[in-house]
């Protein structure tokens, strides 16, 4: 199976390795980093392994390209569709550089979780960007955009976190960060990827600008330990 059918098993299973918990069979992201999760494969002990990693009151999100089995233990909080974006071609840096473009790390991880809360580019939390890189627009010292890097693996890297604070839209701040990120990406010899919602227009048509091309459909749930109250 191709590594992007299974993004999150083939990031946590390689360059993520450090930041997940589980094994050959399942694997998550620590609890502070990220709530995505994967099984290997759809095979019972893959699935078992899978449901052993969600405590109660701590969902996980689940994305992958084949049908997602939902093992007993769990129950699905959510189901929906993406769309996963891969660069067709390198892509190339912005002329110059946004007025207060910076990079952001552990110094600034409660403004991003800030502008994330509010902007919701996806599942984000107060260590995500430990990921990947990240970079920011301030104006007057405050972050008011970001875009960054998720899931990595062998030839690829995914540009997420893509947002913007809703009070400085329309300035073009995501499309120069995310052209940014990709740039740096290409730059290292990694192929660019990315995920939206299949109902974001608005996303997919900038993507779509920046030369990304649909590559498939996704599957996304989000599933929670099932409780004695699910069980009746």
């Amino acid at each position: 199976m191709n590594m992007l059918d299974r993004p999150v098993w083939a990031s946590l299973s390689t360059a993520h390795a450090g930041l997940s918990l589980g094994d050959d069979m399942a694997r998550r992201y620590q609890p502070d980093i990220n709530r995505f999760a994967s099984a290997r494969d759809d095979s019972d002990a893959a699935l078992q392994a899978l449901a052993r990693l969600v405590p109660p009151f701590d969902p996980v999100f689940v994305l992958q390209v084949p049908e997602i089995h939902v093992p007993a233990e769990l129950v699905p909080l959510k189901v929906a569709k993406g769309v996963q974006m891969v660069a067709h071609s390198a892509v190339a840096p912005p002329d110059g550089r946004p007025e207060g473009v910076v990079a952001l790390g552990d110094l600034d991880a409660e403004e991003m979780l800030a502008l994330a809360t509010l902007a919701e580019p996806g599942p984000f939390l107060r260590q995500t960007h430990r990921m990947g890189s990240f970079v920011g627009i301030r104006i007057d010292g405050r972050l008011v955009a970001m875009a960054g890097e998720r899931f990595r693996f062998p030839g690829y890297t995914e540009l997420s976190g893509v947002c913007t604070h809703p009070d400085f839209r329309g300035h073009g701040f995501a499309r120069r960060l995310s052209r940014h990120v990709a740039a740096a990406i290409a730059a290292r010899g990694e192929t660019a990827f990315l995920h939206a919602w299949k109902n974001n227009l608005a996303a997919i048509s900038l993507y779509e600008a920046l030369g990304f091309r649909w590559r498939c459909d996704v599957n996304v749930t989000v599933l929670k330990r099932r409780s004695g109250e699910d069980l009746r």
